[in-house]
């Protein structure tokens, strides 16, 4: 299974980015789906992720109200649309999907993108 993200880059201060993440391979069933951040010299942190019917989403604090994260289900595909950009969230991006391998399967295999750099300056 691999995913890859794309549409980091460089914006300035109270802009926008929407970062995309398609995971692709032999996977039964997508489950959870969202992206992870982590900026230099820190932890790798929770962004937002959702469930498969995207009725269940969690932010972290901080981007509560200027990220919005989405998913295509069809094409195994989430996104995080990110406005009112600030510079405390360059950072790196991570996507990750969590998964079944087959329908017997009892536990969830998690598979992480290759990263995608924001960086949010003037």
């Amino acid at each position: 299974v691999q995913l890859q993200a794309s549409g980091g880059g460089l914006v300035q201060p109270g802009g926008s980015l929407k970062l995309s993440c398609e995971a692709s391979g032999s996977m039964f069933k997508v489950d959870s789906m969202g992206w992870f951040r982590q900026a230099p010299g820190k932890m790798r942190k929770l962004v937002a992720n959702l469930n498969f019917g995207g009725g269940n989403t969690d932010y972290r604090e901080s981007v509560k109200g200027r990220f919005a994260v989405s998913r295509d289900n069809l094409k195994n595909t989430v996104y995080l649309q990110m406005n009112s950009l600030k510079p405390e969230d360059t950072a790196v991006y991570y996507c990750y999907s969590d998964w079944a391998q087959s329908a017997t399967s009892s536990f969830l295999r998690r598979s992480w993108g290759q990263g995608t750099q924001v960086t949010v300056s003037s």
